[in-house]
């Protein structure tokens, strides 16, 4: 039987490029995405384009509303941080930061993975081209990993051991995407923008447009994305 991955999906550059990397590793892919009061819904319809075009064997979106708790830039009325120099984005966590939400995401994951019998989780979590989120440091998914064995059934009875893959924790996001081109994913299929206009093109000024526009830039790759403010 095939070996079975869950992915988290938003849609973006780096849960992409892992889902690739899980593909090309052999996985049959699972594919899982949150509805979870964010400010657009367009990284959802990319998220299901991208599954269907990695051709997970099932793309899943669960609901869990954030906005109730609020205290985050995507989840509440407070104003997404545009045109800061990487400096800043690394002098403080940013105000869209998500309180808690790798570890919601991850525990659903893990939920998931118990079920189909996928004893690997891949996220794009990175740790060099990001923007400070704790949730996204190595010391955070070891101990989550540490936290899933104790915490399911199969792991417990020892017929499974869940491993939580991070492929692009240490990779610049130029390299994230030259790595995913080399795999052939087509980024016009993926969102970044924390801030899209109404029509979904990105703003081109909040901290995941730069990162990209950075990215691609430093990969030598054209970035197909459609800035409505560059």
């Amino acid at each position: 039987m095939k070996k079975k991955a869950i992915v988290l999906s938003s849609g973006g550059i780096d849960s992409t490029t892992a889902m690739a990397i899980a593909v090309q590793e052999g996985y049959e892919i699972y594919s899982l995405s949150f509805r979870y009061g964010q400010r657009h819904v367009v990284e959802l319809e990319c998220a299901r384009r991208v599954a269907e075009a990695l051709g997970a064997k099932k793309h899943m979106v669960i609901d869990v509303d954030l906005g109730k708790i609020g205290g985050s830039a995507l989840t509440d009325h407070i104003d997404v941080p545009k045109g800061r120099d990487e400096a800043e984005m690394r002098r403080q966590i940013p105000a869209t930061y998500v309180p808690a939400r790798n570890t919601i995401f991850l525990s659903c994951a893990l939920a998931w993975a118990e079920v189909v019998g996928a004893s690997d989780i891949f996220i794009g979590v990175n740790a060099v081209d990001y923007s400070g989120y704790p949730d996204c440091r190595p010391e955070y998914i070891g101990a989550f990993e540490n936290m899933a064995n104790l915490a399911i059934k199969v792991a417990v009875e020892g017929k499974m051991k869940i491993n939580i893959r991070t492929p692009l924790i240490r990779m610049t996001k130029a390299e994230i995407i030259r790595k995913g081109f080399e795999l052939g994913v087509d980024y016009r299929l993926t969102h970044s923008c924390y801030d899209p206009s109404p029509e979904g093109k990105a703003c081109g000024q909040c901290d995941s447009c730069l990162l990209r526009k950075k990215g691609f830039g430093e990969a030598g790759i054209i970035d197909p994305t459609a800035y409505f403010s560059y």
